[in-house]
């Protein structure tokens, strides 16, 4: 079919023209999906409507086992809050709702190739992953549920390195700045530092009895370790690169665990402390970047004739190899 076509497929032009072609196609088609799976899988975890569809069609709360919240049926050390996990998800949609809008709009060969290269099919199979992960979580299997957040991991870390090394953010696209590394950064941040972990704890038993709060304690060196390595990660990124991103959604992850109670002391002070530094390492990184940039940006004076004609005086007259000038 493609040789028929009645241009030459091979060149690099077409083939980066028709790839942005598929994106613009199964991008939203892989967002629209993502989107309706967890709304869906929302709906069932309402335990309301749970209530409501046991009395229409039994079957389907007996194969969802209707849960009330699976935060609730599985409390651990780094639980976090679904309220602010759900508006952290919106947000994240939004930002691919613009990615997809870019993805039509696109003029400047940078941005393109940005899209193509830089995203490209690793953003597609990622919504496809998280609305499997959402079907996983739903049924309560935590193991395919971990598999597949692991696999998530994966893609939107390989996405973002890509564009962090090919691709870099520039001040004189910011576009793409807000359409494609914001989206894709605050993606990340959420397999990384919440619901990896948690669906990790969950499958290895790290967790304690819905009704046993004084047991609440169990295991919280060990989420103490997976939230102290995540946000000191987090808190290298911001204060290297200065990415008020990663600063914004790891002051929200953080904010996300520490306001679900009960929390162990250890995980609780890492996390507040956490929601703190990172906006302060954000500040003080700036503040040095512009006090070095003052310091280099100091004009040298050019030095005075006499000066000049010092130093030619104190060179002495320049000797002239007569016979190879002339050859």
């Amino acid at each position: 079919m493609m040789e028929s076509l009645p241009i030459d497929t091979s060149h690099p032009a077409v083939r980066d023209y028709l790839a942005l072609i598929r994106l613009q196609v199964l991008t939203p088609l892989s967002l629209l999906i993502n989107i309706a799976t967890v709304m869906v899988c929302s709906l069932v975890l309402n335990p309301s409507l749970c209530q409501y569809l046991s009395r229409l069609a039994p079957t389907v709360c007996l194969i969802a086992q209707c849960p009330a919240k699976i935060s609730e049926l599985y409390p651990a050390s780094i639980a976090p809050n679904p309220k602010m996990i759900a508006v952290y998800i919106i947000a994240v949609y939004v930002g691919q709702v613009g990615y997809c809008v870019l993805l039509v709009l696109a003029r400047k060969p940078e941005t393109k190739k940005a899209l193509v290269k830089g995203v490209g099919l690793p953003l597609v199979l990622a919504n496809w992953v998280m609305a499997g992960w959402a079907i996983a979580w739903v049924l309560q299997a935590f193991l395919v549920s971990t598999v597949l957040l692991g696999i998530l991991l994966v893609l939107l870390i390989y996405a973002n390195l890509v564009l962090l090394v090919y691709h870099p953010p520039t001040h004189s696209r910011p576009f793409d700045i807000a359409l494609i590394h914001a989206p894709m950064r605050a993606f990340l941040l959420w397999p990384l530092m919440v619901q990896f972990p948690y669906s990790l704890f969950i499958t290895l038993g790290f967790t304690w009895s819905p009704g046993e709060q004084q047991h609440y304690a169990r295991h919280q060196w060990a989420g103490f370790g997976i939230m102290l390595g995540v946000n000191l990660l987090g808190l290298a990124v911001v204060a290297l690169r200065r990415d008020i991103v990663w600063c914004v959604a790891a002051s929200w992850m953080c904010a996300s665990v520490w306001s679900r109670s009960p929390k162990p002391f250890p995980v609780f002070l890492t996390v507040v402390v956490f929601t703190v530094v990172h906006p302060l390492a954000l500040v003080v990184s700036a503040l040095w970047r512009q006090l070095r940039g003052r310091r280099r940006g100091r004009i040298a004076l050019p030095p005075d004739e006499d000066g000049e004609a010092q130093r030619d005086q104190n060179r002495g007259p320049r000797e002239v190899d007569v016979d190879a000038l002339w050859g």
